[in-house]
């Protein structure tokens, strides 16, 4: 899988298959990243929110220092947390981030969601708890997407990330983020596997930059009525039948449904058998037909919801 790689709009070559660090425990993020580039692993995702990123540059400065890989190697792909979306905090939070890396830059930087919270001190509480603070609460915070942005703009002038994106937005923001970007819009990160294909957004994203997707084997479900009844896509009768007729396995059926759909894909496991399967996922082209009987799954059914999973403090950004 070394070199197998995406141009993005900034110009920069990102890996097609990466390693995603979401709920990857701090305590083990050190081992997993290195033995991950050890199984030939060059992309890791990670964000403010996963609380991991100081570790998972551990993992790869010792790989560096072992000589397994250099710096350029590597592609970091971090995100902007809800509550820092004030120039100030962007800017601030992005130095942090990337001095907890300690890789000298990161190669992506994307805005995580298109919400902005009210600011959090994080040297007073490190961890936003996923939307809300002490008391449970929601506080929104009147930061327009495009002071954000230019934040993010300059931070690629700082030095600081070399490429820049978002994630969890839809085409209208995007539109509009267009209408005054002084650099590329590079990536846009979205939920994406067969149950919710988002072929407006995906048809989208390849006009101007890429599209990338953690999980795309949604794995990642919550436990809530969405998904009652629904069965795992592993267990999908067209996942099952073209894992058996290409002797994969359906994780590999489902992220290559992704690849052969121009989506870089960022799996996570902690298992390092795993890691090295999840990478290996280029070795069969499925038929136009096959790949849309898998996308024929599609329920619009979208797991990754504040509007939903906030039932108190609902934020309808899919709305």
């Amino acid at each position: 899988m070394v070199g197998h790689t995406v141009t993005l709009a900034s110009g920069k070559k990102m890996p097609l298959v990466g390693l995603g660090l979401w709920k990857v425990p701090k305590e083990t993020a050190a081992d997993t990243v290195f033995n991950a580039i050890k199984s030939g692993y060059r992309l890791f995702d990670g964000a403010y929110d996963y609380q991991n990123e100081k570790e998972a540059g551990e993992g790869i400065r010792r790989a560096i220092s072992d000589g397994l890989v250099t710096r350029e190697e590597n592609f970091i792909t971090t995100k902007l947390w809800n509550n820092y979306h004030r120039r100030e905090h962007a800017l601030a939070m992005a130095k942090n981030q990337n001095e907890s890396w300690g890789l000298g830059y990161i190669d992506l930087f994307l805005m995580h969601f298109p919400c902005a919270l009210k600011y959090i001190d994080p040297a007073v509480r490190q961890y936003p708890a996923c939307w809300m603070d002490d008391a449970g609460t929601i506080q929104a915070d009147n930061v327009p997407i495009r002071e954000t942005w230019e934040a993010m703009e300059e931070i690629v002038d700082n030095g600081i990330a070399r490429s820049i994106g978002v994630s969890n937005f839809q085409a209208q923001s995007i539109y509009d983020i267009l209408t005054y970007t002084q650099y590329p819009l590079s990536s846009l990160q979205i939920e994406h596997h067969p149950y919710l294909i988002q072929s407006s957004s995906s048809s989208r994203a390849r006009e101007r930059h890429r599209t990338s997707a953690p999980n795309p084997s949604s794995s990642y479900r919550i436990n809530s009525p969405k998904t009652k009844e629904i069965p795992l896509l592993f267990d999908a009768e067209p996942v099952k039948i073209l894992a058996a007729k290409y002797k994969a396995t359906p994780v590999h059926v489902l992220l290559r449904w992704a690849n052969q759909r121009n989506v870089a894909v960022i799996p996570k496991s902690n298992n390092q058998t795993r890691l090295a399967e999840n990478l290996d996922v280029l070795g069969f082209d499925m038929t136009e037909d096959e790949l849309k009987s898998i996308s024929a799954l599609d329920k619009g059914l979208r797991f990754n919801d504040p509007g939903f999973y906030l039932p108190n403090h609902p934020i309808r950004i899919f709305a």
